[in-house]
This record gives C-alpha cells, structure tokens and sequence, in this order.
C-alpha cells in the first residue's frame, strides 16, 4: 500500500492505459481524480475500483476549467500528491508539407496544451507543500521524427523537454518530474491496426502502469528529469 493517503490525478482515465495507472494506485490504497473529456467514461471506471475516488469532465485544453478541476479534487478527495498526465493523441500518415494547420494543432492542443494546463494548476499547490510527483507520458519512437509522423513527433518531443525543464525548475521545492517513453502498447486498436504483429512484443498498460507507479514511490525519489525508455521487445 505505497500510496495510502495519498491523492492522485490520472488524466486520459478512461483509456486503456489510464484505466490501468487508475486501477494499479486505487489497488495501493489512493484515491484517484480521474480526469477525461467524457464524464461518464471516467465514472465508469471508478465505479470498477475499491476505495473513495471521483471521475472528472474537464476539458484539458483549457486552462481556467482545469484549475477549477484541481480546485474540485481537492475539495472531494484532499490536495493532489501525485499527477499522471497520460491523456493525449496519436495521428500519423501524412507527410509534413501536406499537414493542414489545423492537424498541426491539433496534436499540439492534445500532447502538448493538455500536459501545460495540469502543470499550471497544481504545481503551485505542489511547491507551497514542498512535495509531490508528477509523470508524463512521451513517446520512445518521438526521440527523434519520423516518416508521416510529424506532427506527433514534434507534440510528444516537446512534452517531453517541458518535462526536463519542469524538472529542473521544481526538484528543488520536492517535486519529482519524470516521463516514460513507451513503444507499441498493447491496445485492442492497436491489435486491430497491425493484425499481423506479435503484441506478444509490445508493452501491456499493466507494465507500463508498474514503472509510473514506481516513479511516483519514494523509491523513486532520486529521480528527476528522467526519460524512461518502456519498450518491452519491440
């Protein structure tokens, strides 16, 4: 029970991988805020775990209505402890000079905009404690472009210096900053996209969801700025 006490933001909760992370801190004694666009789909998974946890509408793109999301956590569950930021995006298949600008933004708004509305609203409250812990999700194959993949490359590269830079700016107030890297994780959608892959090869949500949960324990609490690599055997 690492995290008995304590109070967890998960945003994108009602993906698969954020389900996961939501149901891996709700089984080590968390209550968790479980953010997404649609209410219901978050209410649904937190009618699934144990324990006092809240669901969350909230449009991330807009930062006034996240701060007031925080505002809402810390009122029904206490003062967030821990934040995974997973809600995001993913497009791929057009080259980068036929990209409409709207597509363009589109990422950005989405693995970009989301992660910079949760850091505006509860790094305050973090620094004013003097702790807490904050994960991110990047990407392994965002390390550098890549063919029609533009516009994710770009969103996910720049979460992920916005991480390092965060990082830096707030280890010194206790406040751990770090993201994972994953691969191909494993998905009905993405089963369904590459039927003739092995996603015996690829990262389950549970796996990754172990190595964030590792990142927001105090094992972990060494650890800043780091850029996790999740690959499993792809």
């Amino acid at each position: 029970m690492r995290f008995a006490g304590k109070t967890v933001i998960v945003t994108g909760a009602a993906g698969n991988l954020g389900s996961a992370v939501a149901k891996k801190f709700a089984e080590e004694g968390a209550s968790v805020a479980l953010f997404g666009h649609r209410l219901e789909k978050g209410e649904a998974v937190a009618n699934e775990l144990a324990g006092n946890h809240a669901a969350f509408g909230v449009d991330l793109t807009d930062r006034e209505a996240t701060k007031n999301a925080i505002a809402d956590v810390a009122e029904k569950l206490g003062p967030p402890d821990i934040v995974c930021a997973i809600a995001g995006g993913f497009d791929m298949g057009t080259p980068v000079h036929e990209v409409p600008g709207e597509d363009w933004q589109k990422m950005m708004d989405r693995n970009l905009g989301t992660l910079l509305s949760v850091l505006a609203a509860v790094t305050p409250g973090m620094i004013e404690r003097g702790a807490g812990k904050i994960v991110t999700i990047g990407a392994n194959g965002a390390k550098t472009g890549g063919k029609t993949m533009g516009p994710y490359a770009a969103s996910k590269s720049a979460g992920m210096r916005v991480t390092e830079s965060a990082s830096a700016e707030l280890k010194s107030h206790g406040i751990n900053v770090n993201s994972v890297l994953p691969s191909i994780i494993d998905t009905p959608e993405n089963r369904d996209a590459m039927p003739k892959a092995d996603p015996a090869k690829w990262v389950t949500p549970e796996s990754l969801a172990g190595v964030i949960a590792f990142l927001c324990s105090d094992d972990a609490k060494d650890i800043h700025g780091a850029l996790v690599p999740v690959t499993g055997l792809s």
